[in-house]
Protein backbone atom coordinates (compact mmCIF):
# COMPACT_ATOMS: atom_id res chain seq x y z
CA UNK A 1 0.00 0.00 0.00
CA UNK A 2 1.43 3.35 -0.68
CA UNK A 3 1.77 5.43 2.12
CA UNK A 4 1.01 9.18 1.48
CA UNK A 5 2.34 11.41 4.33
CA UNK A 6 -0.70 13.77 5.88
CA UNK A 7 1.53 16.55 6.65
CA UNK A 8 2.22 18.04 2.95
CA UNK A 9 -0.04 18.73 1.27
CA UNK A 10 1.47 19.47 -2.67
CA UNK A 11 -0.09 21.87 -5.51
CA UNK A 12 0.62 22.10 -9.19
CA UNK A 13 3.23 25.02 -7.79
CA UNK A 14 4.27 22.71 -5.29
CA UNK A 15 3.70 24.92 -2.31
CA UNK A 16 3.49 23.24 0.71
CA UNK A 17 1.49 23.42 3.52
CA UNK A 18 3.06 23.70 6.59
CA UNK A 19 1.59 21.56 9.55
CA UNK A 20 1.97 21.18 13.23
CA UNK A 21 4.48 18.07 14.11
CA UNK A 22 3.52 18.64 18.01
CA UNK A 23 2.22 21.56 20.53
CA UNK A 24 5.32 23.08 22.26
CA UNK A 25 6.24 26.44 23.42
CA UNK A 26 9.24 25.09 25.48
CA UNK A 27 12.77 26.05 23.56
CA UNK A 28 14.60 23.20 24.65
CA UNK A 29 11.82 21.27 23.05
CA UNK A 30 12.15 23.03 19.48
CA UNK A 31 15.66 23.55 19.54
CA UNK A 32 16.04 20.08 19.76
CA UNK A 33 13.72 19.85 17.15
CA UNK A 34 15.93 21.81 14.72
CA UNK A 35 19.00 19.67 15.69
CA UNK A 36 17.52 16.54 14.92
CA UNK A 37 16.25 18.10 11.84
CA UNK A 38 19.42 19.37 10.92
CA UNK A 39 21.79 16.42 11.87
CA UNK A 40 19.33 14.10 9.62
CA UNK A 41 20.63 16.46 6.36
CA UNK A 42 16.74 18.03 6.71
CA UNK A 43 16.92 21.85 5.96
CA UNK A 44 15.78 24.16 9.05
CA UNK A 45 14.64 27.56 9.50
CA UNK A 46 14.13 29.44 13.27
CA UNK A 47 11.61 31.86 13.52
CA UNK A 48 12.18 34.14 16.42
CA UNK A 49 10.06 37.11 17.69
CA UNK A 50 12.24 39.76 17.95
CA UNK A 51 10.16 43.18 18.53
CA UNK A 52 6.75 43.48 19.66
CA UNK A 53 3.86 46.71 19.32
CA UNK A 54 1.39 46.74 21.29
CA UNK A 55 0.15 43.99 23.26
CA UNK A 56 1.64 40.57 22.50
CA UNK A 57 0.77 37.04 23.76
CA UNK A 58 4.54 35.97 23.90
CA UNK A 59 7.51 37.77 25.27
CA UNK A 60 10.70 38.82 22.84
CA UNK A 61 12.74 35.76 21.94
CA UNK A 62 9.54 32.66 21.36
CA UNK A 63 10.71 30.66 18.89
CA UNK A 64 9.18 28.60 16.27
CA UNK A 65 11.34 25.34 14.32
CA UNK A 66 10.15 25.02 10.65
CA UNK A 67 11.52 22.15 8.57
CA UNK A 68 12.19 22.62 4.31
CA UNK A 69 8.72 20.06 4.41
CA UNK A 70 6.92 21.93 6.44
CA UNK A 71 6.49 20.44 9.85
CA UNK A 72 7.01 22.45 12.23
CA UNK A 73 6.67 23.48 16.43
CA UNK A 74 6.62 26.31 18.69
CA UNK A 75 4.67 29.55 19.10
CA UNK A 76 5.37 33.24 18.61
CA UNK A 77 1.81 34.53 18.85
CA UNK A 78 -1.41 33.09 20.58
CA UNK A 79 -2.02 31.03 17.60
CA UNK A 80 -2.94 33.56 14.73
CA UNK A 81 0.14 33.43 12.85
CA UNK A 82 1.71 30.29 13.19
CA UNK A 83 0.92 28.50 10.00
CA UNK A 84 1.69 31.92 7.86
CA UNK A 85 5.00 32.01 9.69
CA UNK A 86 5.28 28.48 9.13
CA UNK A 87 4.37 29.36 5.27
CA UNK A 88 7.21 32.32 5.34
CA UNK A 89 9.95 30.15 6.91
CA UNK A 90 9.30 27.24 4.22
CA UNK A 91 9.95 29.69 1.44
CA UNK A 92 12.91 30.78 3.19
CA UNK A 93 14.49 27.75 3.32
CA UNK A 94 13.61 27.41 -0.23
CA UNK A 95 15.24 31.20 -1.98
CA UNK A 96 18.36 30.24 0.74
CA UNK A 97 18.11 33.38 2.14
CA UNK A 98 16.92 34.85 5.49
CA UNK A 99 14.03 37.25 5.92
CA UNK A 100 11.60 39.58 8.11
CA UNK A 101 8.14 39.30 8.09
CA UNK A 102 5.49 41.92 9.92
CA UNK A 103 2.18 40.86 11.07
CA UNK A 104 -0.63 42.77 12.69
CA UNK A 105 -0.51 46.65 12.51
CA UNK A 106 1.27 47.96 9.77
CA UNK A 107 1.50 44.64 8.16
CA UNK A 108 0.66 44.18 4.28
CA UNK A 109 -0.85 40.79 5.30
CA UNK A 110 -4.34 42.42 6.10
CA UNK A 111 -5.91 39.48 6.46
CA UNK A 112 -3.67 38.19 9.40
CA UNK A 113 -5.11 40.18 12.38
CA UNK A 114 -3.78 39.82 15.70
CA UNK A 115 -6.71 39.80 18.36
CA UNK A 116 -4.48 42.25 20.53
CA UNK A 117 -4.29 45.32 17.98
CA UNK A 118 -1.04 45.49 17.75
CA UNK A 119 2.19 44.00 15.59
CA UNK A 120 5.18 41.31 16.03
CA UNK A 121 8.14 41.77 14.14
CA UNK A 122 9.81 38.01 13.21
CA UNK A 123 12.84 37.17 12.13
CA UNK A 124 13.31 34.05 10.13
CA UNK A 125 16.72 32.39 10.05
CA UNK A 126 18.03 29.78 7.50
CA UNK A 127 19.86 27.80 10.34
CA UNK A 128 22.88 26.06 8.16
CA UNK A 129 24.53 23.99 11.01
CA UNK A 130 23.11 22.15 14.66
CA UNK A 131 26.46 23.27 16.35
CA UNK A 132 25.23 26.38 17.97
CA UNK A 133 21.90 24.33 18.70
CA UNK A 134 23.91 21.95 20.04
CA UNK A 135 26.25 23.87 22.54
CA UNK A 136 22.66 25.28 23.77
CA UNK A 137 21.23 22.21 24.43
CA UNK A 138 24.38 20.53 26.10
CA UNK A 139 24.41 23.84 28.81
CA UNK A 140 21.08 23.51 29.38
CA UNK A 141 21.69 19.60 30.37
CA UNK A 142 24.08 20.58 32.62
CA UNK A 143 22.47 23.11 33.97
CA UNK A 144 24.13 26.02 33.04
CA UNK A 145 22.54 29.45 31.23
CA UNK A 146 23.01 29.45 27.76
CA UNK A 147 22.05 31.56 24.63
CA UNK A 148 21.77 32.30 20.64
CA UNK A 149 23.16 35.61 18.92
CA UNK A 150 21.57 35.93 15.72
CA UNK A 151 23.25 38.71 13.05
CA UNK A 152 21.12 39.33 10.33
CA UNK A 153 23.20 40.95 7.89
CA UNK A 154 25.77 38.26 8.05
CA UNK A 155 22.38 35.98 7.96
CA UNK A 156 24.26 34.21 11.46
CA UNK A 157 23.50 32.28 14.30
CA UNK A 158 26.62 31.77 17.29
CA UNK A 159 26.11 30.19 20.89
CA UNK A 160 27.09 32.95 23.88
CA UNK A 161 27.05 32.94 27.14
CA UNK A 162 23.94 35.34 27.73
CA UNK A 163 24.68 38.53 29.93
CA UNK A 164 21.13 40.43 29.17
CA UNK A 165 17.35 40.09 28.89
CA UNK A 166 16.56 38.81 25.17
CA UNK A 167 16.13 41.56 22.46
CA UNK A 168 18.31 43.47 20.46
CA UNK A 169 21.94 44.17 21.38
CA UNK A 170 23.03 46.81 18.55
CA UNK A 171 23.15 44.95 15.56
CA UNK A 172 22.55 41.57 16.82
CA UNK A 173 19.81 39.74 18.62
CA UNK A 174 20.44 38.27 22.31
CA UNK A 175 18.05 35.00 23.07
CA UNK A 176 18.84 33.71 26.63
CA UNK A 177 17.65 30.66 27.94
CA UNK A 178 17.39 28.82 31.60
CA UNK A 179 17.61 25.28 32.58
CA UNK A 180 14.52 23.70 33.29
CA UNK A 181 12.49 24.26 36.28
CA UNK A 182 13.32 21.99 38.78
CA UNK A 183 11.11 21.00 42.36
CA UNK A 184 12.67 19.24 44.94
CA UNK A 185 9.52 17.90 46.99
CA UNK A 186 10.69 16.64 50.65
CA UNK A 187 7.59 14.60 52.90
CA UNK A 188 6.49 11.37 52.45
CA UNK A 189 2.69 12.02 52.57
CA UNK A 190 0.13 11.94 50.33
CA UNK A 191 0.34 15.87 50.13
CA UNK A 192 4.26 15.17 48.39
CA UNK A 193 3.01 12.36 46.08
CA UNK A 194 -0.38 14.68 44.68
CA UNK A 195 2.29 17.85 44.93
CA UNK A 196 5.48 15.89 42.94
CA UNK A 197 2.13 14.35 40.21
CA UNK A 198 1.15 17.93 39.68
CA UNK A 199 4.64 18.99 39.15
CA UNK A 200 5.25 16.72 36.51
CA UNK A 201 2.32 17.11 34.95
CA UNK A 202 3.18 21.22 34.34
CA UNK A 203 6.45 20.26 32.87
CA UNK A 204 8.74 20.56 35.82
CA UNK A 205 11.79 18.52 35.94
CA UNK A 206 11.03 16.44 39.81
CA UNK A 207 13.30 15.05 42.60
CA UNK A 208 11.47 13.18 45.05
CA UNK A 209 13.48 13.67 48.52
CA UNK A 210 13.78 10.55 50.81
CA UNK A 211 13.24 12.22 54.42
CA UNK A 212 16.82 12.30 55.50
CA UNK A 213 19.24 14.12 53.70
CA UNK A 214 19.97 16.33 50.78
CA UNK A 215 22.62 16.67 47.80
CA UNK A 216 23.48 20.30 47.81
CA UNK A 217 24.33 19.91 43.82
CA UNK A 218 20.97 19.59 43.48
CA UNK A 219 20.09 22.33 44.98
CA UNK A 220 20.60 25.28 41.77
CA UNK A 221 18.92 28.86 41.31
CA UNK A 222 16.54 27.23 39.31
CA UNK A 223 15.26 24.91 41.32
CA UNK A 224 12.40 25.13 44.31
CA UNK A 225 12.55 23.10 47.75
CA UNK A 226 8.91 21.76 48.75
CA UNK A 227 9.45 20.46 52.19
CA UNK A 228 5.81 19.16 52.89
CA UNK A 229 6.47 17.46 56.23
CA UNK A 230 4.56 17.25 58.91
CA UNK A 231 7.10 16.85 61.13
CA UNK A 232 9.67 19.77 62.51
CA UNK A 233 12.21 17.74 63.48
CA UNK A 234 12.11 15.59 60.50
CA UNK A 235 12.70 18.93 57.74
CA UNK A 236 15.85 21.09 59.79
CA UNK A 237 18.69 19.05 58.17
CA UNK A 238 17.07 19.60 54.46
CA UNK A 239 15.84 23.35 55.43
CA UNK A 240 19.85 23.98 56.04
CA UNK A 241 20.62 22.42 52.96
CA UNK A 242 18.13 24.76 51.37
CA UNK A 243 19.15 27.71 53.20
CA UNK A 244 23.34 26.77 52.17
CA UNK A 245 21.88 27.32 48.14
CA UNK A 246 20.49 29.37 46.05
CA UNK A 247 17.23 27.83 45.02
CA UNK A 248 14.79 30.57 43.33
CA UNK A 249 12.25 29.02 46.43
CA UNK A 250 12.13 27.29 49.39
CA UNK A 251 8.40 26.70 51.05
CA UNK A 252 7.22 25.06 53.81
CA UNK A 253 4.37 23.15 55.56
CA UNK A 254 2.83 24.39 58.60
CA UNK A 255 0.62 26.43 60.24
CA UNK A 256 1.94 30.36 61.51
CA UNK A 257 2.33 29.00 64.80
CA UNK A 258 4.45 26.29 63.18
CA UNK A 259 6.78 28.30 61.68
CA UNK A 260 7.26 30.42 64.28
CA UNK A 261 8.80 27.40 66.17
CA UNK A 262 10.64 26.31 63.09
CA UNK A 263 12.18 29.85 63.06
CA UNK A 264 13.31 29.98 66.37
CA UNK A 265 14.80 26.08 65.78
CA UNK A 266 16.92 27.46 63.15
CA UNK A 267 17.50 30.55 65.07
CA UNK A 268 19.03 28.44 67.66
CA UNK A 269 21.24 27.13 65.03
CA UNK A 270 23.19 30.21 63.97
CA UNK A 271 20.68 31.26 61.14
CA UNK A 272 19.97 34.73 60.65
CA UNK A 273 16.73 36.88 60.11
CA UNK A 274 17.45 37.33 56.68
CA UNK A 275 17.79 33.59 55.43
CA UNK A 276 14.95 32.53 57.40
CA UNK A 277 12.80 35.12 55.55
CA UNK A 278 13.57 33.13 52.14
CA UNK A 279 10.90 30.28 53.68
CA UNK A 280 7.34 31.09 52.59
CA UNK A 281 5.74 29.47 55.19
CA UNK A 282 2.96 28.86 55.39
CA UNK A 283 3.20 27.53 51.41
CA UNK A 284 1.05 28.21 49.14
CA UNK A 285 -0.94 31.00 47.38
CA UNK A 286 -4.28 30.45 49.38
CA UNK A 287 -4.74 29.90 53.03
CA UNK A 288 -6.00 26.76 54.74
CA UNK A 289 -5.72 24.56 51.62
CA UNK A 290 -6.56 21.38 53.97
CA UNK A 291 -7.46 18.50 50.95
CA UNK A 292 -4.05 17.05 48.97
CA UNK A 293 -5.01 18.44 45.85
CA UNK A 294 -6.13 21.65 47.13
CA UNK A 295 -2.52 22.26 48.39
CA UNK A 296 -0.79 21.13 44.81
CA UNK A 297 -2.39 23.32 43.31
CA UNK A 298 -1.79 26.28 45.67
CA UNK A 299 2.17 24.94 46.31
CA UNK A 300 2.92 25.20 42.14
CA UNK A 301 1.23 27.99 41.73
CA UNK A 302 3.61 29.99 44.72
CA UNK A 303 6.49 28.22 42.51
CA UNK A 304 5.23 29.48 39.34
CA UNK A 305 5.00 32.81 40.68
CA UNK A 306 8.81 33.53 42.15
CA UNK A 307 9.96 31.74 39.14
CA UNK A 308 7.98 34.67 37.01
CA UNK A 309 9.09 36.91 39.30
CA UNK A 310 12.96 35.73 38.91
CA UNK A 311 11.85 36.30 35.06
CA UNK A 312 11.08 40.05 35.19
CA UNK A 313 13.92 40.62 37.78
CA UNK A 314 17.02 39.45 35.47
CA UNK A 315 17.48 36.41 37.77
CA UNK A 316 15.46 33.58 35.80
CA UNK A 317 13.94 32.49 32.60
Amino acid sequence: MLNLSPVIEQTEDRLLTPEQAFLTDNSIDILRFAAVAISAGVAVALVTLVDIRGGGARAPGAHMAVREDGLYCGFVSGGCVEAAAAYEAVQAISAGKDRTVVYGKGSPWFDIVLPCGGSITLSIHNVRSAVPLLAVLAALDRRRPAGLRYHPQSQSLQSILPEREPGWNGEFFDTSYRPCARVVIYGRSIEAEMTARLAQAAGYEVQIGDGVSLSSPSIDSDTAVILLYHDLHRELPVLQAALSATPFYIGALGSRRTHLERAQRLKELGWQERDIARIKAPIGIFPKARDAHSLALSVLADVAAARLSGMDKGKAC
